[in-house]
């Protein structure tokens, strides 16, 4: 177990750290690769590594730049197909196979994408703790999120509370911690049992899990900041029905002082 982008959990599978290096060390802002495949009908090429999150869970791509001996181009999109994960370029120009390019984040957006990751699971972890009840569903930008929680009513009372209980988890600075837990283990937790682990393909073993010490453990792909304080502060901007059984809670990241 260890903290995003301190050092690479032991725990990690294999190999993992030569490729997807976002997934143990949220904190890699660029790199250097090889080109192992080109696709100029859709202008896009796959890197051996990469530091740019493919999208997923809920949490966007990154975007950044590539350059390369005689060349350079926007990163747009980026995405996992298989076993590969492709870059897609802005401009007609793209390396060649083989190539070696040096990869950029956008950092300020990927920043507010980890602070925004993580505020929404302060989130879960505060519903949960405090009326026990599964998040359904979510989606995020950077800076603004929401979840869906299986409630029967809520009210904007109910949001100005939440955003109170939220910023309360912030102050208190807790840190956030990354593990891989093979699926036996995981399948007993009942942590992870309750945000529905059960329904990852059986082939990802381990899981990748996120934990904020002492408020919520979840299995997570994305990215995520050292600490509860790192995400600023945040303001939940609305509350709504979705159906039956299903409520929404939305939220702004904001800086400190702010919200």
């Amino acid at each position: 177990m260890a903290v995003p982008g301190r050092k690479v959990p032991a725990s990690a599978p294999a190999g993992l750290a030569d490729t997807e290096l976002f997934a143990v060390d949220a904190y890699r802002r660029d790199f250097d690769s090889p080109v192992i495949a080109v696709d100029p009908e859709q202008g896009r090429v796959a890197l051996r590594r990469t530091a740019f999150y493919p999208g997923g869970g809920g949490q966007p791509h990154d975007t950044g730049v590539l350059r390369w001996a005689d060349g350079s181009a926007s990163v747009s999109k980026v995405k996992r197909e298989g076993p590969l994960i492709w870059h897609w370029l802005e401009g007609e120009h793209l390396p060649d196979q083989d190539a070696e390019v040096y990869g950029e984040l956008d950092w300020e957006r990927r920043h507010l994408t980890m602070r925004t990751h993580t505020a929404l699971h302060i989130l879960c972890g505060v519903i949960w703790a405090d009326h026990g009840v599964a998040v359904t569903g979510g989606n995020m930008d950077p800076g603004k999120g929401r979840l869906d929680f299986a409630f029967d009513a809520m009210s904007a009372e109910f949001g100005r509370r939440i955003e109170t209980r939220i910023n309360a988890e912030i102050a208190a600075a807790r840190e956030v911690v990354v593990d891989f837990v093979g699926r036996e283990v995981a399948d007993a937790d009942p942590d992870l049992i309750r945000v529905a682990a059960h329904l990852i393909p059986r082939e990802i073993d381990p899981l990748r899990v996120i934990d904020i010490v002492g408020l919520d453990k979840q299995a997570d792909g994305g990215t995520h900041v050292l600490g509860t304080a790192e995400v600023g502060a945040v303001a939940v901007t609305g509350t709504e029905s979705r159906g039956k059984a299903n409520k929404r809670i939305r939220l702004e990241v904001r800086d400190p002082g702010t919200a």
